[in-house]
């Protein structure tokens, strides 16, 4: 089945306190949006990778792919005014059959498990998303009060959330809901049924200045075993 991801890469850098935006703040000698496009291209050099940025961004990361010399194929598309938007706008860069991935452009480490698991669970049910468990304890907030909740019941949400295109497609056709957190709630609210597969607790994204240094670390991590 052909294969493509929609890699959404459409963040300013607020919450990261930084005037360039985290998608092309440096991470091992790279900005990491290109170490996110490399876990796909590296699980599959056939793979069709759909990149969508904000219009604006786009002449810079051309800009960077020749400084750093990226030369891994793929498709520019404009970002949305929602992440919403941008996954419909990356989805007209996309076959009509096969199997599509979405997948936030500030998780770079991905595993290639965690792929193999989301393509081979949408292949089989149609839509599959990678979770991992809570380790914290639960809390539920209403109103002004709040309420103990069994974690076990609960899961951490990640991407690549991975679906059959007619299934992914089909979907995007209803109208925009802000209770639309991620492709698989809109997923969902067509009446589909998500399949739930093991993430990797390295699959962090990258959103603040801690979450930064995490990567650093794991990166660095990863050099002293080569």
């Amino acid at each position: 089945m052909q294969k493509s991801v929609i890699i959404v890469a459409g963040g300013k850098g607020l919450r990261m306190g930084h005037a360039l935006p985290k998608q092309f703040l440096p991470l091992g000698g790279k900005p990491v949006l290109m170490h996110t496009i490399e876990a796909f291209a590296q699980y599959d050099p056939s793979m069709l990778i759909v990149l969508v940025l904000p219009v604006e961004q786009q002449d810079y990361w051309k800009t960077l792919c020749l400084d750093y010399r990226f030369d891994i194929s793929h498709t520019l598309a404009d970002g949305g005014e929602t992440r919403f938007h941008s996954v419909l706008n990356g989805l007209k860069a996309t076959p009509d059959s096969g199997l599509i991935a979405v997948h936030d452009g500030v998780r770079p480490f991905v595993s290639r498990d965690t792929i193999v698991r989301s393509f081979l669970s949408a292949a089989r049910f149609g839509a599959a998303i990678p979770v991992t468990i809570p380790v914290e304890s639960v809390r539920e907030v209403v109103g002004n009060d709040s309420f103990a909740r069994n974690r076990d019941e609960f899961r951490m949400v990640q991407t690549p959330q991975t679906f059959k295109a007619e299934v992914l497609k089909e979907s995007y056709l209803q109208m925009f809901s802000p209770n639309f957190t991620d492709d698989a709630s809109v997923v969902e609210a067509s009446g589909f049924t998500i399949q739930l597969v093991d993430g990797n607790v390295e699959n962090i994204k990258i959103t603040t200045p801690f979450d930064l240094m995490v990567a650093e670390a794991i990166i660095a991590r990863s050099a002293a075993k080569v």
